[in-house]
């Protein structure tokens, strides 16, 4: 894995961003920001499932008037989502957000850049500039003809100077595609030429298999090469379901851990009990937990403990008996499917009880 691309730290809220700290996980609600209750519970569903910065659609006056209350019964920085118009872009600032997503090419001219930019400052609040290869400038696609990785990267940057003649630093950047290798070299490119946070994503991924396999390579490679201070897996799916997916795109880069790791063969003709419900109800009843363990579900007694022997508890199920292992060593021997899941779940308490998390 390549050296971390450095980049200056900002604190997103109380979220630290960039420099030595973590990647940073975060997610945007599909709720109507306008309907506080929905919204809120949406969040505290986000924060649950390890979301760490939070972003939300503010389309109206309405929506940015809500803020307050929402940022007064949740425990994570919001980030506004503002596109165009000015007025949002500062009552929510006003309202307590953490962090507005704008492009200041386009709020409204150098007087309401510089009255945003102003109040941005006031409050401490950093500004996302976020390019997306579906909303280039018209100049810059006439002059590249395509939403290519140099297009994305110039609109960056004049994006980023207009922030910076305004002596104003607290910032960090998106440039999202659909397209895989064109979003890799946009970002490549970008982080040779600034240091600020960059936030990376593959935008308009796709539903939960697609969007997860494109995440999975766009931002794998990314973060292989040291580049990325915070992400979003990008999903047609419900928000919830994008925390997943970005957790264990960290964890199988070994940058950050988040729950319990739980490995499972993918089954073959030896395999003699019913080992995808098995390792379903495993991965439910492991679902809300924060422990950092392994859990191994295997479908073979033969093999499974040696092949899953880091594990700190594992399972493997046989016609006539399974049994039950840590770090490959056999603790209980049990009979029937039902029998075998009643027993493995009380070793599981036993465990997560010594970790701390029962």
């Amino acid at each position: 894995m390549g050296s971390r691309h450095k980049t200056r730290l900002l604190r997103v809220g109380n979220v630290p961003l960039g420099g030595d700290s973590p990647v940073v996980v975060q997610s945007m609600t599909n709720t109507d920001t306008r309907d506080v209750a929905a919204t809120v519970a949406q969040i505290e569903r986000l924060v649950a499932g390890g979301c760490e910065l939070v972003r939300v659609a503010v389309p109206d006056e309405r929506a940015a008037e809500a803020l307050r209350a929402i940022i007064d019964k949740v425990n994570v920085p919001l980030i506004a989502d503002i596109h165009f118009d000015y007025r949002l872009a500062l009552r929510a600032i006003e309202n307590g957000v953490a962090a507005l997503r704008i492009n200041p090419g386009n709020i409204g001219g150098e007087a309401k850049l510089n009255t945003v930019v102003d109040a941005a400052k006031a409050h401490a609040c950093v500004i996302r500039i976020g390019v997306n290869g579906g909303s280039l400038e018209k100049d810059i696609l006439r002059k590249y003809g395509s939403a290519s990785a140099k297009a994305l990267v110039e609109s960056a940057l004049a994006h980023v100077r207009l922030l910076e003649k305004r002596h104003f630093y607290e910032t960090k950047i998106s440039i999202k595609s659909s397209a895989v290798r064109e979003c890799v070299t946009a970002y490549r490119e970008l982080a040779a030429v600034c240091d600020y946070p960059l936030h990376i994503g593959i935008t308009e991924a796709g539903g939960l298999v697609r969007g997860a396999v494109k995440s999975a390579v766009g931002l794998g490679i990314l973060l292989w090469e040291g580049i990325g201070d915070t992400l979003r897996v990008s999903l047609t799916a419900p928000p919830e379901k994008e925390l997943p997916v970005a957790w264990e795109i960290l964890r199988a880069l070994d940058l950050r851990r988040r729950g319990p790791e739980i490995i499972s063969c993918p089954t073959c003709g030896r395999t003699e009990i019913d080992l995808f419900a098995l390792a379903q109800q495993v991965e439910d009843r492991l679902a809300h937990e924060t422990a950092d363990i392994k859990v191994a579900v295997m479908g073979c007694v033969v093999n499974g403990p040696g092949e899953a022997r880091e594990a700190d508890l594992g399972v493997a199920g046989g016609r006539d008996r399974g049994i039950i292992f840590r770090k490959g060593e056999v603790v209980r021997s049990v009979s029937g499917q039902e029998a075998l899941l009643t027993a493995f779940m009380e070793e599981l308490a036993q465990l997560l009880n010594e970790k701390g998390q029962a």
